[in-house]
């Protein structure tokens, strides 16, 4: 199974399928309408059932049970973050890892700067060659599944009820299931497999919002700008300086929310700027989006009114208000991963998932580890061995009695 992963994986990871977020279309790139065509190609060769690729790019299929019991879905995104370029990925496969250093064409992964990696000291590391992402957030979830389900056809004396699995566009820029039909999906949960580190499980996201802020300045001679000019570029900065000190992504962890900048182009005449806000506390959540729309507001009546004008609009909430009414999901996972041998790690997830919003549409659908490390960046790496117990979890998911 091993070098069947390392294979099926190194093929995957060929194909560039960043999404953009400035696109208008679904999918938001034409290259993962293409890999959707190669993921299919992968579920026909293992022989999965009711292969479908829709209008949006959603693959789905499905492996008939032979006993009773619950529909049970996996799902993957096949999109890789437009964080950093998916172009051209020469991964590097070091086998017996030794604890040092890995050098590369691009900066050196080193265990000094990433402490983790001297986990896997004697097993098999992928990483890329420093040029781009590895792609593992979410090609590794799309390898764990279809290998999955391979060992189940291989062997069918193997009991297990009907399972589903899906394969979305997007989900980096959070639009992954926006056309996603449950109904049709058929399952009565899921799992998404897009998790870090061997044994993490997850049924807690941040709350998630998008604040759009455009600024209007007035552009005259500086010369002359004396109680004339108005500075889009200047009251952008302001506008910043005004929210919380201490609430970024960088200085928080655990459970804190943030906000976070996330884009700021401006000059005197016009600025925009991009906010993405978090919090798991829904009443927190509410009060973060009231401080930025009294921000704007204090703004406005500082330069003018429509000076400033705001766009803010959710994107998706804690799943765990859904997930607490079906423990029953959640102790499926916990009891495979405890079957693999591995020992659980119930963590809450510092961003979202397809199955944030999935929960919310009405399938309770927490997330299970693919084993990688340092997602959207070039110091991306994945643990094979921790790839090997994923698969072993979904199958332990799949052919679990509870």
């Amino acid at each position: 199974m091993k070098e069947k992963i390392i294979e099926r994986f190194k093929t995957l990871i060929r194909f560039d399928t960043s999404s953009d977020p400035e696109s208008s279309s679904y999918p938001s790139t034409e290259a993962q309408s293409l890999f959707a065509e190669v993921i299919a190609g992968e579920l026909m060769k293992i022989g999965l059932k009711d292969i479908d690729i829709d209008q949006y790019g959603y693959v789905t299929g499905a492996l008939p049970g032979n006993t009773e019991g619950p529909v049970i879905g996996f799902i993957a995104h096949i999109d890789t973050s437009p964080d950093c370029s998916g172009y051209g990925i020469s991964p590097i496969v070091t086998e017996g890892y030794d604890g040092k250093s890995i050098e590369r064409k691009g900066p050196a992964l080193s265990p000094e700067e990433f402490p983790e990696l001297k986990l896997y000291k004697g097993k098999t590391i992928i990483c890329s060659d420093g040029t781009t992402l590895l792609g593992a957030d979410d090609k590794a979830g799309c390898t764990e599944i279809i290998t999955a389900l391979e060992y189940l056809i291989e062997n069918p004396e193997i009991k297990h009820p009907t399972i589903k699995v899906a394969f979305t566009p997007d989900e980096e820029i959070g639009a992954g299931v926006d056309h996603f039909d449950v109904k049709k999906f058929g399952c009565d949960f899921a799992y998404t497999v897009d998790g870090g580190i061997l044994g993490e499980i997850s049924y807690e996201n941040f709350n998630a919002a998008r604040a759009k802020i455009n600024i209007k300045g007035k552009s005259v001679h500086p010369g002359s700008a004396k109680d004339i000019m108005i500075n889009a570029g200047m009251i952008a900065c302001e506008l910043n300086s005004m929210l919380p000190e201490n609430e970024s992504p960088s200085t928080t962890d655990g459970y804190e929310g943030f906000y976070h900048l996330t884009k700021l182009n401006g000059n005197v005449e016009n600025a925009d700027m991009d906010y993405i806000i978090r919090d798991f506390d829904r009443n927190n959540f509410e009060i973060r989006k009231n401080i930025v729309k009294s921000i704007v507001s204090t703004l406005n009546r500082k330069y003018g009114e429509d000076t400033v004008k705001l766009n803010m609009y959710d994107e998706y909430y804690n799943m765990a208000e859904i997930i607490e009414k079906h423990k029953n999901v959640l102790d499926r996972a916990v009891k495979a991963i405890e079957k693999a041998g591995v020992k659980p790690l119930i963590e809450p997830i510092r961003g979202g998932t397809d199955g944030a919003r999935l929960s919310f549409m009405g399938l309770p659908c927490p997330n299970i580890f693919t084993g990688g490390h340092n997602f959207h960046g070039p110091y991306e790496f994945i643990c094979v061995e921790s790839m090997e117990k994923a698969v072993e979890v979904i199958i332990n998911i799949a052919i679990s009695e509870l």
